[in-house]
């Protein structure tokens, strides 16, 4: 790879070459410094038959963004990029991302499957993996079986992880054993071993080298859980992400020459994705959680600060999807769950069938406004129950011993829970078509609201156009151009949703507050009674004064707050007085109501 001086860079283009779609997008330098985004393209990925190169599509993506730019940066043969820019033509750096062919599939394997299997798993996901299944000596399967399912699984990568250093190297020799004994072979190319990453107990690798080096190739990272009180992640992802260079994109038709083109190493899609969070989250001191809703899998990713240290989590719920896996969201969320968010009536054979057609019919869109309003319904259910698998995910160590004192009593992150409070998240972030392109932004802050029930203060905002992985993988090189194009073309601000947490019945005033717009000077009054929704129109930044909180809700974990600063949106500032957790009235008509109030307060549908 060339060495890059950021401050020489001007124009940079990034690709993301998905499964369907390969998108480009070009920066350019401002004349007051600043790095925005000036044009995007795309054009179908050409990865499988009859093409079978995945620079087709990217150059045939080039080629759109320069037509919409009206700036040659292909040479005349439109087969490869001109470089240096020169002002005129070209660009400086080329950058991408990819999670075509399926992206990165893994199995990983430990001891005990809360523990050791569970933090590889943590490592894989955040690595940009797809987790096929975890195994360990504990997952109450017979050794055939296990055997057989890593046979079937074929994954393009395997972690093996176990024990703390100088522990013992029983069990998890005994896990090395049964891969020698499946004799796994890779999903793509017959040419080469399938790497398998060794990320355990020091002690034991000579015996898992003597055991597997013959039959794998076999790389060896630090322990993953060097004692019962730390989680060493890094350099496990590290070579995961280098093995999928090496091996999953090189088997990939036309990854070769892509990887000739690109100024930086290709990342996996989902890796870039959690990149650039983390990078916005430590650059703003806050802590996030991000979701990609697709097709047929949903990713959702947390940033959280915890005893001064950030924790990147990611999770992808491989079934909860909006078109090939649609089915299966209603299947596992339940028909009265996504039937308790229309507020019309619906026969429920009809709604199964559209549901159903959407499946088989995935790249459809919504025809009638019923139907936009069943597809954000099943959506809410969707990233509902991806959230709550995250959580799982996303926890305190398993195992880990802990000196308690009295303040212990009160945390809510006590080994094996979930790290996420509620009541710490600064910021939302949204991704996916149902939530980028909802034909209003209203849709998108009630889904979220409806899906993650925010508690006190909390930012919500959308990826506008999906360009999340090429700013993370440009991060890596140019961490101001990638930072200051997502905070000003890519984030879409909502804005702030306020949420006192807590119940009583309805129509009982919770709260009192002064909404002061500190651009234009101008002041909001708002009373708010549980049960209902109110928005304050505020594009910009805001102070809230808070005058009145009813002594059953509270906005905080501990401290009472009389003032604080907030940010507006294209929705603006939203008081949910809903209470949490949120309940519908089971009566039908009742509910119905409430809903098409609440709609009509947010102003969601014309």
């Amino acid at each position: 790879m060339t060495k890059i001086n950021p401050d020489e860079i001007k124009t940079i283009i990034a690709t993301d070459c998905g499964s369907t779609t390969t998108k480009a997008i070009l920066i350019e330098r401002q004349p007051n410094g600043e790095y925005r985004l000036t044009t995007r393209g795309e054009a179908p990925t050409t990865v499988e038959a009859p093409l079978e190169d995945v620079t087709i599509g990217v150059l045939n993506a080039f080629r759109e963004v320069q037509e919409l730019r009206n700036k040659k940066i292909l040479t005349n043969d439109y087969k490869n990029l001109i470089k240096p820019d020169n002002g005129k033509e070209g660009v400086d750096i080329y950058v991408s991302t990819s999670s075509a062919g399926g992206g990165l599939q893994m199995v990983v394997a430990g001891v005990v499957k809360e523990m050791s299997a569970e933090s590889a798993q943590r490592a894989a996901l955040g690595g940009g993996a797809i987790v096929l299944d975890t195994f360990a000596v504990n997952d109450g399967r017979k050794p055939f079986e296990r055997i057989e399912k890593i046979r079937e699984l074929r994954p393009d990568i395997i972690l093996l992880s176990g024990g703390t250093d100088g522990g013992t190297v029983k069990h998890v020799v005994e896990m090395a054993q049964l891969i020698a004994a499946a004799r796994p072979k890779p999903r793509l190319g017959i040419t080469y071993q399938l790497p398998v990453i060794f990320a355990g107990n020091k002690n034991a690798r000579e015996e898992i080298s003597r055991i597997l080096s013959k039959l794998v190739e076999l790389r060896i990272a630090d322990n993953l859980r060097p004692t019962l009180d730390e989680e060493n992640l890094q350099p496990a992802r590290l070579i995961i992400q280098e093995l999928f260079l090496e091996h999953v994109m090189a088997q990939a038709p036309g990854y070769k020459k892509l990887m000739e083109m690109v100024d930086v190493e290709i990342m996996p899609t989902p890796a870039a994705v959690g990149l650039i969070m983390q990078k916005i989250s430590k650059k703003n001191n806050i802590n996030l959680v991000g979701v990609d809703i697709g097709g047929a899998t949903t990713d959702v990713f947390s940033v959280i600060k915890q005893d001064n240290e950030w924790i990147f989590n990611r999770s992808v719920s491989a079934n909860y999807g909006m078109s090939y896996s649609i089915a299966q969201v209603l299947k596992d969320a339940g028909i009265e769950n996504v039937l308790r968010w229309i507020p019309f009536d619906t026969d429920i054979v009809q709604l199964r069938n559209a549901i159903k057609n959407k499946m088989i019919r995935p790249t459809t869109i919504p025809y009638l406004l019923k139907d936009l309003m069943i597809e954000q319904a099943i959506c809410r259910e969707a990233l509902k129950l991806s959230f709550a698998q995250h959580k799982l995910l996303a926890v305190g160590l398993k195992g880990r011993r802990k000196e308690r004192s009295i303040s212990d009593a009160f945390s809510q992150t006590e080994s094996g829970e979930t790290i996420i409070d509620m009541f710490e998240l600064d910021m939302i972030v949204g991704s996916g078509g149902v939530l980028s392109h909802a034909p209003r932004r209203n849709q998108s802050a009630m889904m979220m609201i409806d899906a993650f029930e925010p508690y006190g203060f909390t930012l919500l905002t959308v990826d506008s156009i999906f360009m999340m992985p090429h700013l993370g993988v440009l991060s890596t090189v140019h961490e101001k151009a990638a930072t200051e194009v997502f905070e000003k073309d890519c984030l879409i601000y909502l804005g702030t949703c306020i949420c006192p947490v807590g119940k009583e019945k309805e129509g009982v005033k919770i709260l009192e507050a002064e909404v002061i717009d500190t651009e234009s000077n101008k002041t909001y009054d708002v009373t708010l009674l549980s049960g209902e929704i109110k928005v304050v129109p505020i594009k910009g930044n805001a102070k809230i004064n808070i005058k009145y909180l009813h002594n059953k809700f509270k906005l905080s974990r501990e401290e009472k707050i009389d003032t604080k600063e907030v940010k507006g949106g294209v929705v603006g500032i939203i008081f949910d007085g809903r209470g949490r957790p949120l309940t519908l009235p089971k009566n039908d008509t009742e509910r119905k109501e409430k809903l098409n109030q609440w709609f009509k307060s947010i102003n969601m549908y014309p």
